[in-house]
């Protein structure tokens, strides 16, 4: 989608896993987009609701010449977007089965994992001490290591990532990543180099780097 100019919706670099999600996958296209930030904290957090037609981010805005404004909101329909509209990019694995578990896991970091969530937020920039997990957030561990087992043997013998090269799977498990480390929590040696490959990324080392400098700013304004 040659004509198509993007602006993408986010929350902090520091706190919003959705919004990395969408724009990591926004990275993957290679195409150029200005990326519009939201602080959740403040009383601004009433504009995002203007903004985006579910109130939340991330949401992208396709401007196309000679057409209306077009917007995608929710992280894994805008994934699928920008496939669609960047084939070249190829966000999703050329095999018609790896493509398929690379949808299944994705959908199952989209709907699951709820007590990771809750009991592991994601912050970049924080490192807590002796964060204790309960069981049920130790099950959403060990399915997760699972997954990446099971991907890495099977479809990632190429690369580094799970279907060997980086795609919207990845973009799906990067705010975990990001958990994992913030809490140290302790992980398989599969694990543990995914977690080195996915924040050695150039994309993601520049999201973090934002992050901590959003982080720097907030702190100096409280």
């Amino acid at each position: 989608m040659a004509s198509a100019t993007y602006s993408l919706l986010i929350g902090s670099r520091n706190f919003s896993s959705w919004s990395l999600r969408g724009w990591l996958a926004m990275k993957l296209t290679g195409a150029p987009f200005e990326t519009k930030l939201f602080n959740f904290h403040t009383p601004e957090r009433a504009q995002i609701a203007q903004a985006s037609p579910s109130g939340l981010v991330p949401a992208l805005n396709v401007t196309r010449a000679g057409q209306l404004p077009f917007m995608v909101w929710d992280s894994l329909a805008i994934g699928e977007f920008l496939a669609e509209a960047h084939p070249n990019a190829h966000l999703w694995p050329e095999d018609r089965f790896a493509r398929a578990r690379a949808r299944s896991v994705s959908a199952e970091m989209h709907s699951g994992f709820a007590e990771l969530r809750r009991t592991c937020p994601m912050d970049i920039m924080a490192r807590p001490a002796n964060h204790a997990l309960n069981d049920e957030t130790k099950r959403n561990v060990e399915r997760i290591q699972h997954l990446w087992r099971e991907c890495r043997q099977v479809y990632g013998q190429d690369g580094d990532f799970l279907f060997g090269s980086f795609s919207v799977a990845d973009c799906f498990y990067a705010p975990v990543v990001t958990r994992f480390v913030t809490y140290g929590i302790p992980l398989d040696a599969t694990a543990r180099s995914y977690v080195e490959a996915v924040t050695s990324w150039a994309a993601m080392k520049e999201w973090t780097q934002g992050a901590a400098h959003e982080e720097e700013l907030r702190k100096k304004s409280a």
